[in-house]
């Protein structure tokens, strides 16, 4: 089982290293050798998670297509550029909502040169509004109904009775509450930007001039709202069939009477929603492949279906082992499964492919499903290492030198925020130079 485990890892960190669809390849290398090499039967690949997330994906890149994603960017420059002052409280809240309403991460780029541009116009520090905003954007995806890591977890709680509602009513609060205490702590990271060494420096330099970020105006706005109501109405009527069984249509089979699954439901109401905003706003389908939302989401779609195909048929062949090694210790201290979420989500650069690898593993340990619920944010772990796109979009957007990666990697801008709140928690201040940076 070692061995076994050490070529999955293997599998896992190489996929990672070559970035775009080489997670899931590499997912498929590591299952040829646990199933050629150590004789394991492949499980069932899961293709339910992986056609959710295309239809979502579908919807959302026509939207994209038709100018909703640019009409949803222009209203939220407009927002920031009214109340340049609070920029760092209003920056995340801008990025989850995107994230929260397109169900990827991935929309927050459009925005982030304009956070970045107003904060130095206004002499707030850059690093402050960008590094909160990266992770809320990331922490919506736990909160959004229709993202990839939500819907594979719906996917494996549906034996549990666990709706929709059930996973949003955790989800949402707990993620709004931890995106709003980082912003109004991250008012206080660092120096302000006119102290700023490097800042001066780069003034002094010549570096620093001036340069007017502008997003362009959506040509046809009426489309554009069009897209976007489509693709939010059939959000609501997701969230509204998850929770709500009895809305769900029912047919007989076998003489027993059989509810709509939600995976079915989700896949017909997206694809739908889809073909409306081509429809109604006459925009063509080949366009939709060719925005940042359908390679990204399809990006996650490959990886599903090989990291999680080759972690559940290493899971299934050594679950008995498993079981008995670590039962004990989870029962006792469930807790550290979240631990181990979050690891497994530094290592995959996936919040869907990690609940599709791990979950199931704290379903067989007998972990309660609110608990599992209650540990799922903890999927947001890849904003640790520095080399997320969206964590180095913001650094390369900061043009003042405040965001950055430390002389130790781990030591960036976008993961001091926790580092600082748990170090002053317990009045640790001989941890922080001169500058207030984390040693």
């Amino acid at each position: 089982m070692i061995l076994q485990l050490a070529f999955v890892l293997t599998a896992i960190i190489v996929g990672a290293r070559l970035g775009g669809i080489g997670l899931g390849v590499m997912g498929g290398v590591g299952l040829a050798i646990l199933t050629f090499g150590f004789g394991l039967q492949p499980t069932a690949p899961p293709i339910d998670v992986m056609l959710m997330i295309a239809a979502v994906i579908s919807a959302a890149s026509c939207m994209q297509a038709a100018g909703g994603l640019d009409y949803m960017v222009k209203l939220a420059e407009k927002l920031l550029r009214k109340n340049p002052s609070h920029v760092t409280i209003l920056s995340p809240i801008v990025t989850y909502l995107f994230t929260f309403v397109a169900g990827t991460g991935h929309v927050a780029y459009s925005v982030l040169p304009v956070i970045a541009e107003v904060a130095t116009e206004t002499k707030i520090r850059p690093e402050r509004p960008l590094g909160i905003a990266v992770i809320a954007s990331q922490q919506a995806i736990t909160a959004s109904p229709i993202s990839a890591a939500t819907v594979a977890l719906l996917g494996l709680l549906a034996g549990f009775d666990i709706t929709l509602f059930d996973i949003l009513k955790i989800t949402i609060p707990a993620t709004i509450i931890g995106v709003l205490a980082g912003a109004f702590f991250s008012m206080r990271v660092g120096k302000g930007l006119v102290d700023d060494p490097e800042y001066q420096k780069r003034i002094a330099e010549g570096l620093i001039k001036e340069h007017k970020v502008t997003i362009k105006d959506v040509q046809n706005k009426r489309h554009a709202l069009v897209s976007v109501l489509i693709f939010i109405l059939a959000t609501i009527f997701i969230v509204f069939f998850g929770s709500f069984e009895g809305m769900r249509p029912s047919f007989l089979i076998d003489g027993e009477i059989v509810t709509l699954g939600m995976s079915s439901i989700i896949e017909i109401v997206m694809l739908s929603a889809a073909a409306l905003i081509l429809l109604f706003t006459k925009t063509d389908g080949l366009k939709a492949t060719q925005g940042s939302v359908f390679p990204a989401g399809m990006q996650a779609v490959i990886a599903i279906f090989g990291i999680a195909w080759m972690g559940d048929t290493f899971l299934q062949g050594n679950m008995g082992e498993l079981t008995q090694s670590i039962e004990g210790f989870v029962r006792e201290m469930p807790w550290l499964f979240g631990i181990a979420l979050f690891i497994m989500s530094i290592l995959l650069y996936s919040q869907a492919a990690t609940v599709r690898a791990l979950m199931p593993l704290g379903i067989a340990l007998g972990i309660s499903p609110y608990m599992l619920i209650a540990m799922f944010p903890a999927v947001n772990g890849y904003f640790f290492i520095p080399n997320y796109p969206t964590v180095v979009a913001a650094i390369n957007f900061d043009r003042t030198g405040t965001t950055k990666i430390g002389k130790y990697v781990l030591n960036h801008s976008l993961r001091q925020f926790g580092i600082r709140i748990c170090l002053e928690k317990f009045q640790l201040p001989s941890l922080f130079n001169a500058h207030g940076q984390c040693l």
